[in-house]
């Protein structure tokens, strides 16, 4: 399905019962909605699920960039008013929880409670982010893969659970070169350090204990800044839903189903 919206076209898919509560789950720089593809059997038992590709990713259209994270933002605001969606639970990873931030920040109305993996309020330098683009802009993406995939993966991982590295190692392959220079740009100029504890939210906050992309430090510190929330640190690196794919599950469903006991 798809959602004609501002300068962007969004593909997004929806399953799950209709009188089970939403959630939204929001993709991963270089990746697509399935990423998810090791949390849909175990949500789809509990809610209603909206995933959806990130503008310059998957189906999703690719205007020009640069992008901003309230963009990112918007985009989730718009498929909410789409799909009549007054509030939803929200779990995005590492830019989609930067989103998922924002979310919690300037749209507090619109959820219920917020997960937030294997992310920051604040990821630099911005040389880094530079030196990523050109080489993107210049080479493709094959020429950061091999050590994207070092840093989302332990080695071990690597070396036990080689097909799923390899299913997101096609996802980063297939990402269009200009979206995924246009979303580096939004991760690369977004600061959400000095808000994020206005985030009134019920918040979960996944870490990786090996996660050399947003460290476990980020996501402690992050925690620490939002009143009340929780902290699960896990033994994985960066795509922690695949690394302890159960563990991580648990965790997001243990922690939603609270809100309809509450």
């Amino acid at each position: 399905m798809f959602l004609d919206h501002a300068d962007v076209r969004l593909h997004y898919q929806v399953e799950g019962r209709e009188d089970a509560p939403w959630l939204i789950l929001s993709n991963s720089l270089g990746t697509t909605l399935d990423m998810w593809a090791p949390q849909m059997p175990a949500l789809l038992e509990q809610f209603r699920v909206l995933r959806y590709d990130t503008r310059g990713h998957g189906a999703s259209s690719v205007p020009p960039g640069p992008y901003r994270i309230d963009q990112l933002g918007g985009d989730v605001v718009a498929l909410m008013d789409a799909l009549g969606i007054d509030r939803a639970h929200f779990c995005g990873l590492s830019m989609g929880g930067m989103t998922g931030i924002w979310m919690g920040i300037h749209q507090p109305r619109r959820l219920h409670r917020l997960v937030l993996c294997n992310t920051s309020a604040r990821i630099g330098p911005p040389e880094t982010w530079d030196a990523r683009i050109a080489k993107v802009g210049a080479e493709g993406m094959a020429s950061i893969v091999p050590a994207v995939i070092d840093r989302w993966f332990t080695p071990g991982h690597v070396a036990r659970a080689g097909q799923d590295v390899g299913k997101v190692r096609d996802m980063l392959l297939a990402t269009d070169s200009a979206g995924y220079v246009a979303n580096c740009a939004a991760v690369r100029d977004m600061d959400q350090r000095d808000a994020a504890s206005t985030i009134a939210v019920p918040t979960l906050v996944i870490a990786g204990t090996h996660d050399l992309a947003t460290p476990a430090t980020d996501g402690a510190w992050l925690a620490g800044q939002i009143p009340g929330a929780r902290y699960l640190e896990l033994d994985a690196a960066h795509l922690s839903n695949w690394e302890q794919a159960a563990l991580f599950t648990r965790g997001v469903v243990d922690f939603l189903k609270e809100a309809q006991h509450g």
